[in-house]
C-alpha cells in the first residue's frame, strides 16, 4: 500500500513551533508582501532576514512531538511506499527520523543563493550576508518559496499522488495552494482520502474520511491502526 502524506503548521504547532500568521492576518506584525514575497525581500532585505533568522533561531528550542515519531515509525515499515509532503519549513520531521520528505516551501536551516542558485545547509544567520559556498556572492536568501514563487519537486509530489493509495492531510489548512488541491489530485486517481486536523479545514468536504482532535493524538492512533491492517 502506497501512502502519502501532506502536513501543515497544525503539527508543528504542538511542538511549540508557532504559525507566526495571526488572527488579523499579519506575521509576527509584519503584512506578509513585507516578509514572504520576493518584491518584499528586495524592498527590505535586513528587515526579511530579521524575520526568517529569528525563525530559524527557534528551532533549537524545539522537539518533535509523537504525530512526528509517529509518521517516522510508519516509515520504518513501508518504507518507500511512505512519502511525507510537508508544508512547513522547520526540520522536525527529519529529527523524528523520517527520511523520505520533501519540503515544497523550502526549509529554514537551508540557504538558498539568489546569484547562482545553490543551496546549501544552513543553521546560522544570514542577516550579516555571509558568501556563498558556491560561487563566493554575498547573496544568501532564506531557502522559503515565498508566495508567487514555484514549491520544490512539484513533478515528483503529482507523480506520487497519482500512484498513492491513500492520501492523508494532517494539519493543515485547505486554503493554502498548489496543497490544497492535492486531495482531488489523489481522489481522481483512485486513492482514499483522510483529513486529520484539529478543526475541520476548508476543503474537509473533499475528504472521504475525517477526523478531528490534536495531531498529537490523531496521528499516532491512525498509524497504530494502519500498521495493524498491513500486519
Amino acid at each position: 500500500m502506497r501512502v502519502t502524506v501532506l502536513t501543515g503548521a497544525g503539527i508543528s504547532a504542538e511542538s511549540g513551533v508557532p504559525t507566526f500568521r495571526g488572527s488579523d492576518g499579519l506575521w509576527e506584525g509584519h503584512r506578509v508582501e513585507e516578509v514572504a514575497t520576493p518584491e518584499g525581500y528586495e524592498l527590505q532585505p535586513d528587515v526579511v532576514h530579521g524575520f526568517y533568522d529569528a525563525r530559524r533561531a527557534a528551532l533549537h528550542v524545539v522537539e518533535p512531538n509523537p504525530a512526528h515519531h509517529a509518521l517516522a515509525r510508519l516509515e520504518e515499515v513501508l518504507g518507500e511506499d511512505l512519502l511525507v509532503v510537508t508544508q512547513n519549513v522547520d526540520d522536525l520531521h527529519e529529527r523524528a527520523g523520517s527520511q523520505r520528505v520533501i519540503h515544497m516551501h523550502g526549509e529554514l536551516r537551508s540557504a538558498l543563493c539568489a546569484y547562482c542558485g545553490h543551496r546549501t545547509r544552513w543553521v546560522d544567520g544570514l542577516g550579516h550576508r555571509p558568501p556563498c559556498p558556491g560561487c563566493g556572492a554575498r547573496d544568501l536568501r532564506p531557502d522559503v518559496v515565498w508566495f508567487g514563487e514555484v514549491p520544490y519537486r512539484m513533478g515528483e509530489i503529482r507523480d506520487a499522488l497519482g500512484a498513492t493509495d491513500l492520501f492523508v492531510s494532517v494539519g493543515t489548512s485547505g486554503a493554502v495552494y498548489p496543497a490544497a488541491d492535492f486531495v482531488r489530485h489523489a481522489r481522481r486517481h483512485g486513492a482514499h482520502t483522510l483529513e486529520l486536523n484539529l478543526d475541520a479545514s476548508a476543503g474537509a468536504h473533499l475528504f472521504a474520511d475525517t477526523r478531528h482532535g490534536p495531531a498529537s493524538e490523531l496521528v499516532p492512533a491512525w498509524v497504530d491502526e494502519l500498521l495493524r491492517q498491513h500486519a
